[in-house]
């Protein structure tokens, strides 16, 4: 179960829930982010439209999205409505809560690989986590990517950032982007076709790919996890390419787009 550092939801939030209890003038459900903590549906906050049987729209064991309406700690009440929010809301959540409790798979395993239980992870790390990086996958995307510095310089320990990293560039593969641009390139020289195949060769790396659209122009490819490494590794190969060209009586251009 996915936890929160608060003991109550906040009036406005969107949460999770699962349905443990259905009757005819409401249900109950367990909420899944706050340990111990229920939520009341009304029928008049199940659906938008008039509700003549209650299950016909929930039922027991479902995972529901609901977003609070009322919170009142010392009663241990919490109204929320399904209505009351937009398809779009509904699916971005329950996709959210599905990463977090992949991150509290990987944390579980962090703690195992020190001895430590589940419980420790989260007084330890977990909800410094959640603070410093907004959830739990966050913090495990962000040392998969930038390594363990990501961590200690949100106050991780050493200790923690270590088991995190390992277990982040094993399981999580940086986002990947991709960009294109255009060079034209012409060479007038007696061996030109050998020369275009040289300075395109010279354009090429592990992240670059060429295709060529039609004589004399060619498309560059890069992938990046950096959008701003990928842009800069397009114009540097573009100008290699380019330059090499210009060197042995030829002529290019660079366009990151086609007009």
């Amino acid at each position: 179960m996915v936890r929160r550092k608060n003991q109550w939801p906040d009036e406005g939030e969107l949460v999770v829930g699962t349905v443990h209890k259905v009757l005819n003038y409401g249900a109950f459900a367990s909420l899944e982010e706050y340990q111990g903590k229920e939520a009341f549906i009304h029928i008049s906050e199940v659906s938008s439209g008039w509700v003549k049987n209650i299950r016909d729209h929930v039922r027991e064991n479902q995972k529901i999205v609901a977003r609070v309406l009322r919170v009142n700690p010392r009663k241990g009440h919490v109204d929320v409505s399904m209505k009351r929010i937009r398809e779009d809301q509904r699916t971005k959540k329950i996709q959210s809560w599905k990463i977090e409790q992949k991150a509290e798979k990987f944390l579980e395993l962090g703690a195992k690989s020190m001895d430590k239980d589940l419980d420790t992870a989260y007084n330890e790390v977990g909800y410094l986590m959640i603070e410093r990086f907004g959830d739990i996958y966050g913090a495990f995307e962000a040392s998969a990517e930038e390594g363990e510095t990501a961590l200690t310089d949100e106050g991780v320990s050493e200790e923690w950032a270590s088991a995190i990293t390992k277990i982040a560039k094993k399981n999580i593969t940086p986002p990947e982007v991709q960009i294109t641009g255009y060079i034209d390139i012409k060479s007038y020289a007696p061996n030109g076709v050998e020369i275009i195949k040289k300075a395109l060769k010279s354009a090429e790396g592990d992240n670059i790919v060429i295709q060529c659209v039609g004589a004399p122009r060619y498309r560059l490819i890069v992938k990046s996890a950096d959008y701003i490494q990928a842009e800069k590794d397009l114009k540097e190969a573009a100008d290699r390419c380019i330059e090499m060209v210009e060197a042995s009586e030829g002529e290019g251009t660079f366009r990151r787009e086609l007009e």
